[in-house]
């Protein structure tokens, strides 16, 4: 059972095209404009929870945000950065926060999936089949209610046609 007193919601936010894939070469391996304008709107003042290698694919720790970084190796620095040992010591230094967002990677993502402690999924569905060599599926489960949908057109910000999808734990 997991410790909700005091727990912020915990929001996974991600996006993968239509085989899964979220990443190549520690990048994102596609530009969408609008889906990079959603996130900012989304986590800007809330904490960003991620691992050691989405830290360094972003180059610098994202304004506006408490930037979290989880790394094995303790002596790991960044300026601007909480490092912390583990997922579970993350979310402790978030209590009392009201919503913090996983935003990466693929092993974050699935170990707080697997915990159950995600109660928010933000989700953008890329509409194209991408290489790469990162992927993280959707979770299919019967505890997640899609609460909004909205699909998106390509055009000259955005090289291909996405669709967000918002899931709420039932």
């Amino acid at each position: 059972m997991k410790d909700t007193e005091n727990r912020p919601i915990l929001s996974l936010i991600y996006a993968a095209s239509e085989n899964d894939v979220i990443g190549k070469d520690n990048d994102i391996p596609w530009r969408l404009s609008a889906d990079l304008k959603r996130f900012k709107q989304l986590t800007t003042g809330h904490p960003i929870i991620m691992g050691r290698k989405t830290f360094e694919s972003l180059g610098r720790p994202l304004p506006k945000r408490r930037n979290i970084v989880i790394s094995r190796n303790a002596a790991f620095h960044a300026e601007g950065i909480e490092l912390y040992g583990s997922l579970e010591a993350a979310l402790a230094a978030c209590k009392g926060e009201a919503q913090a967002f996983i935003i990466g990677g693929a092993g974050l993502f699935a170990e707080s999936i697997d915990k159950d402690l995600i109660d928010t999924i933000y989700f953008t569905r890329v509409h194209a089949e991408i290489d790469g060599d990162v992927s993280f599926p959707l979770p299919e489960s019967d505890a997640w209610q899609i609460t909004d949908v909205a699909s998106n057109q390509a055009d000259e910000k955005n090289e291909f046609a996405y669709t967000y999808v918002t899931l709420k734990k039932g």
